[in-house]
């Protein structure tokens, strides 16, 4: 009699997600000591030409935080409002004059940056905005090469297992378009290809 592999079953998505909280708190002890002068500059995608890439599983951590604050058109107005979410910026607040000038829609803002300078999901970031990737950041002790490589591998594992691809990260902004196509008070995709 020839047995035949079962399935397993497949894992939900709250325990991806508390595997993937698991990996923060793991980013959370590598950049110990790390600080941010909140100048919001890495924030503004334009301003230093990089963008944060997501995963399936940190865009569905990103989706369920907008959710939780009312869902995409409150968080617009969260937004506006100059939310909260995000710890207080130092008073310092970083050197107005070294951000390079762009005209404010040139910025590419972060769709959850407020008005006032903070994230409204800020714990649910994804990793990429976890890293101190901006070169405002102040350094603790040295991070690794290997040791972020090992933080992006985890959340890879985690992604690949919640959908098929969902290990390739997308560009933030390109990723909740495409999650909430039209959410944003815009045409969606569809709508647009038909010109309507």
């Amino acid at each position: 009699m020839r047995r035949t592999a079962t399935p397993e079953p497949p894992v939900r998505e709250a325990e991806l997600l508390d595997e993937l909280s698991a990996v923060y708190r793991e980013a959370e002890e590598v950049f110990h000591g790390w600080t941010c002068q909140a100048s919001t500059e890495c924030c503004r995608f334009g301003i230093t030409g990089r963008e944060p890439y997501v995963t399936s599983i940190e865009l569905a951590a990103v989706r369920r935080a907008i959710a939780a604050r009312g869902g995409p058109r409150a968080l617009q107005g969260i937004v506006r409002a100059g939310g909260t979410g995000a710890p207080e910026p130092p008073a310092s607040g970083g050197d107005p004059s070294r951000r390079r000038a762009l005209p404010q829609a040139a910025e590419r803002r972060c769709p959850m940056l407020t008005d006032a300078g903070r994230c409204a999901i800020y714990a649910a970031r994804p990793l990429g905005c976890r890293t101190f990737f901006c070169d405002r950041a102040s350094a603790g002790s040295p991070v690794r090469h290997h040791d972020v490589t090992r933080l992006v591998r985890k959340v890879q594992e985690v992604a690949a297992r919640h959908e098929p691809g969902g290990d390739l990260g997308r560009p933030l902004t390109r990723a909740l378009a495409d999650a909430n196509p039209g959410a944003a008070g815009g045409p969606s995709r569809a709508r647009a290809r038909r010109g309507r």
